[in-house]
């Protein structure tokens, strides 16, 4: 999983609509360690999201920010092998958020309770 990854797929807000979105990842992993810097954008909309986690066996835990609007919070869940399941939650936001890894593909899905609804994001190495 480590290096830098780009693609792009599709946010949807709360007021249904989608927009088609770019994006670029990059992770640095260190033992049981993981940090993460996903930045995408559309015509109209952006994030930045960044986490750092841990990983004890399969669970995973930590904190994650998005400098845009200003939020962080917690993430816990469960992974391994470049692939989660976990839920980063915060003050007013919760997202469910999955990643899988084959090769040199990417995932990311993420299901949202705020003005953000999710994303769906297709990256490569």
């Amino acid at each position: 999983m480590a290096g830098t990854w780009s693609g792009g797929g599709s946010v949807m807000l709360d007021d249904g609509s989608s927009e088609r979105i770019r994006c670029r990842a990059t992770y640095h992993v260190a033992g049981p360690r993981m940090t993460m810097s996903l930045t995408c954008a559309s015509d109209s909309y952006k994030f930045n999201l960044a986490a750092d986690v841990q990983a004890e066996g399969n669970a995973v835990s930590g904190s994650w920010s998005e400098s845009s609007r200003n939020v962080s919070g917690s993430i816990e869940g469960r992974g391994g092998g470049g692939n989660f399941q976990v839920l980063a939650s915060g003050p007013g936001f919760n997202a469910n958020i999955s990643l899988q890894t084959r090769g040199n593909k990417q995932s990311v899905t993420i299901r949202a309770d705020s003005q953000f609804r999710g994303a769906n994001i297709s990256l490569t190495k």
